[in-house]
């Protein structure tokens, strides 16, 4: 008999209590600076990681797979058989084949891999999905089709201050990112369906930018039920105000305010907002 854990790596952006809630596994990504190195989430917050960015950007790497083996014997230990692995776009990071190299070590036990084609917290939508499925006791096969559905269902978008740090992290072209500091253009950034950034629009300056925020989220929510989550880093004031001005709308099942992650937020940088939001079925 199947016994199903859903894991993610912390690129999803969920809170240790939405893991819990879900019986989800993070996998943390590696924070790095000149001198030392932490998890993501676990050894580090987001409020740390924006203090430091005016002394040091830090880069992203790989999750830590000695932390990963550990998390992994232990669910071996409590019986589980399966492992539905939820990753970050493998156009964006080489997670995914990492994770695969790990699941090799371990003929013991089944491992899946789903490649979320996105990144922050769309992915964790995603993983989300994934953990009422295995509550309820949905089986493998089931579990991996019904994704596939609610991948194509969930959307992000993040509106960003600079492309500067999307530039140095080699998640968006040099090109395309000069262009936008030429200009002065606030840049809205979205995922393809190849997993890959692109520029959905700019704004000029901050005040547009949020108010373009604002309407792209209401294309989805004036079609039909949706479950939001308002996205903020280093911009609390305004990711609340956002949630404020739609939490009456009456095609919302769920909205709450959420916090991009320190390895997302490296790359997003600071005073940031956006948003994922899933279309119900």
């Amino acid at each position: 008999m199947q016994k199903i854990a859903i894991i993610t790596d912390s690129c999803s952006d969920l809170t240790f209590e939405t893991l819990n809630q879900y019986h989800i596994t993070m996998f943390p990504i590696r924070i790095i600076y000149k001198e030392r190195e932490f998890l993501d989430k676990i050894e580090i917050t987001s409020e740390e990681m924006y203090a430091n960015l005016q002394k040091e950007i830090p880069s992203t790497s790989l999750p830590d797979l000695a932390y990963c083996e550990k998390q992994v014997a232990k669910l071996k230990a409590e019986g589980f058989t399966d492992f539905i692995i939820i990753t970050v776009s493998s156009n964006l990071s080489g997670t995914l084949n990492a994770l695969k190299i790990l699941g090799e070590h371990h003929t013991d036990v089944n491992f899946h891999f789903f490649d979320s084609l996105t990144l922050g917290y769309p992915q964790g939508v995603i993983a989300i999905e994934a953990g009422k499925l295995a509550i309820a006791g949905e089986n493998v096969e089931s579990i991996l089709t019904k994704l596939e559905d609610v991948r194509k269902r969930t959307h992000g978008y993040i509106a960003l201050d600079t492309l500067e740090y999307l530039k140095r992290g080699g998640r968006l072209g040099k090109a395309t990112a000069t262009l936008g500091e030429l200009i002065s253009l606030k840049p809205i950034i979205s995922s393809n369906d190849e997993g890959l950034l692109f520029t959905y629009c700019k704004a000029r300056g901050r005040k547009q930018a949020l108010s373009k925020v604002k309407q792209i989220i209401l294309s989805y929510l004036d079609k039909g039920k949706c479950s939001l989550w308002i996205l903020q880093g280093d911009a609390l004031k305004d990711g609340y105000a956002l949630l404020e001005e739609l939490k009456s709308h009456p095609n919302l099942n769920l909205i709450s305010l959420e916090t991009v992650g320190p390895s997302m937020g490296v790359h997003t940088g600071p005073n940031v907002v956006g948003f994922a939001i899933l279309e119900e079925a």
